[in-house]
């Protein structure tokens, strides 16, 4: 690593599944790229799962997969640490359908980073954090608005 750990911004992770066995055809590449070239992030460690029809896993490196199966995944190969254990694949990996696909990514938050150095430099710590998905946040706005539809209504029917 270049830069010390004290610089370090916080770490995430996640397995996107994509139907089929071919990693959504490389159309996410452009934008994990992207986003590594604005340095908002740097992928720490990315394994790519298959699962068959019976369920018989196989994992594979950047290194294990031909270019057409990724896109332009490949330029992050680079920056790879290697984050995640074995057994964290593994574990993962249960989450993945049999006849689909998987990426695990790995990245560290560079936007984030200054951030949380003042904050350590301050003597704060991490006590809590979480993420709400995205599709929890988009059926509160749904929600909200057929309330607010609803109340409309009302108020012209009365």
């Amino acid at each position: 690593m270049t830069q010390t750990l004290d610089e370090l911004g916080p770490v995430d992770w996640l397995v996107v599944e994509f139907p089929g066995l071919d990693f959504g055809k490389g159309q996410i590449a452009p934008f994990l790229e992207d986003l590594i070239n604005r340095e908002l992030i740097r992928v720490l460690d990315m394994t790519f799962l298959r699962k068959n029809a019976d369920g018989a896993l196989e994992m594979a490196e950047i290194s294990d997969l031909d270019e057409s199966e990724l896109g332009g995944v490949r330029m992050a190969e680079a920056d790879l640490a290697m984050v995640l254990s074995e057994q964290d694949v593994m574990d993962l990996a249960e989450t993945i359908e049999p006849g689909h696909s998987a990426a695990v990514v790995v990245w560290e938050n560079q936007w984030a980073a200054p951030f949380g150095s003042a904050v350590r430099k301050a003597g704060g710590q991490l006590v809590a954090s979480g993420r709400i998905p995205t599709q929890a946040v988009i059926a509160a706005f749904e929600a909200d608005e057929a309330d607010a539809g609803s109340s409309e209504a009302t108020k012209e029917g009365v």
